[in-house]
Order: structure tokens, then sequence, then C-alpha cells
């Protein structure tokens, strides 16, 4: 039960309904916190970023590279964090949700690495993050209205295709960009991560006009965060 809740554990049934407002709005004010602070202030990580900190001995047109391909990345996190609060907003298990908070606690994580290593790059984020957030977020609640398991699904099938798309950066990125390459094989190992654990907690396989959808939403946000 949320913090709200919990000095109302054993109210009266009349005071049911109140309690059950207190409980929504406090998940609606904390779910607004977390994405002003994912938008807008600098994210925290619980693990050390991978890779040395040493500045890698890039070219000019490799460190640009490097830095779009990061930026993306970086955008990419956003989205995540979005989608996993708005499917935890509209979760009916409790399980559930934690599962998702849990996610995205571990994506909070890449978003922090993205930003330091954006940093030493001498680039900053995507001046679009706050636009991909909001339509993240709104595609994530949509996806949880059609069930737990169909939630569940949309994260098994965006952690496939996040994979494949780790793994076009790790191609593309410069072989002397140890950092970034850390960076993103970390990430990768995550989110494989969390397809499998979607998958374990019994999600179901989106039809394929769904993930085509999502393929083609996710190409449009990548192109353009390479360069804005």
């Amino acid at each position: 039960m949320d913090s709200i809740g919990q000095p109302f554990r054993r109210a009266p049934a009349h005071m049911k309904g109140y309690i059950e407002e207190m409980e929504l709005l406090d998940s609606i004010l904390g779910t607004a916190d977390r994405a002003l602070r994912a938008v807008f202030a600098p994210a925290q990580a619980s693990r050390p970023v991978p890779g040395r900190a040493e500045t890698d001995p890039l070219s000019e047109a490799d460190r640009r590279e490097a830095a779009a391909l990061m930026r993306v990345n970086h955008t990419g996190e956003i989205a995540a964090q979005a989608l996993y609060e708005g499917q935890a907003l509209a979760a009916r298990s409790p399980d559930i949700r934690d599962l998702l908070r849990k996610a995205s606690r571990e994506e909070t994580d890449h978003l922090a690495w993205c930003e330091q290593r954006l940093r030493e790059l001498g680039s900053r984020p995507s001046l679009l993050n706050p636009l991909w957030y909001a339509g993240s977020f709104a595609i994530g609640a949509l996806a949880a209205t059609f069930g737990d398991r169909t939630s569940l699904g949309f994260v098994a099938e965006t952690e496939r295709q996040v994979e494949g798309h780790l793994d076009s950066h790790l191609a593309q990125l410069p072989a002397e960009d140890a950092r970034s390459r850390a960076i993103v094989q970390a990430m990768r190992e995550d989110e494989i991560a969390h397809g499998a654990a979607a998958t374990s907690a019994g999600a179901d396989e989106l039809p394929a006009p769904a993930r085509e959808l999502m393929r083609h939403t996710a190409r449009i946000m990548t192109r353009t965060a390479y360069w804005i």
C-alpha cells in the first residue's frame, strides 16, 4: 500500500472511498515527480558507469558520431522511463506494478550513464526529450489498459527491439570508444533481463501490426534524436 494509505489500514468502511482517492492522488503525484526528474534533473545512478573514465583518443569525426549515438541512447532511456511509468500507473496487479517500477529504476542507471558519457564527449541530450517522454508515457498507459499480460507483452517486444537497436550501435560506435561501448553493452544485458522477466511473468505476444507500429515509431524517434 502507498504511503498515504498506510495510516488508514484499519479505517472504517465509510472511509475506504476516501483512502482510495488519496492513494490514487499519491500515485499520480509520484508519477509526475518522477517525470519531471527524468526529463529535467540530472539522473542519479545506483551503479558505477561502465568502462574507464579516461578520455578516449577519438578523432573529431568519431567524437561527433559517438555523441550522436549516445544521444539516441539517452532519448531511448527517457522513453523507457516514460513507458514503464505509464504502464505502472495503469497496471492492475500490484506485482506487475512492482516489476515495472523495478525495471524503471534500473533504466535510471542507463539514463545517468548516457548523460555522463554525453558530457565527456562535449555534447548534450536531445532537445525533444520532453516530447518523447509525454508520447511514450501515453503509449505505456494505453498498453496497460488492455490488461497486464498485454502490457507485459509490450515490455517484452520493446526490449527485443531495443536489443537489436543496441546491437547496431555496438557495430557503429568507433572501435576506439571503449567507454561508450562498455555502457551500451551493460545496457544491452539489462534490457535482455527485463524482457525475460516480462516473459516469465506471463507476457502475451503482440500481434504483428502492433510490433511493426512500434518499430516505425522507434525509427522516427531515433533518427530525430541523432540530430536534434
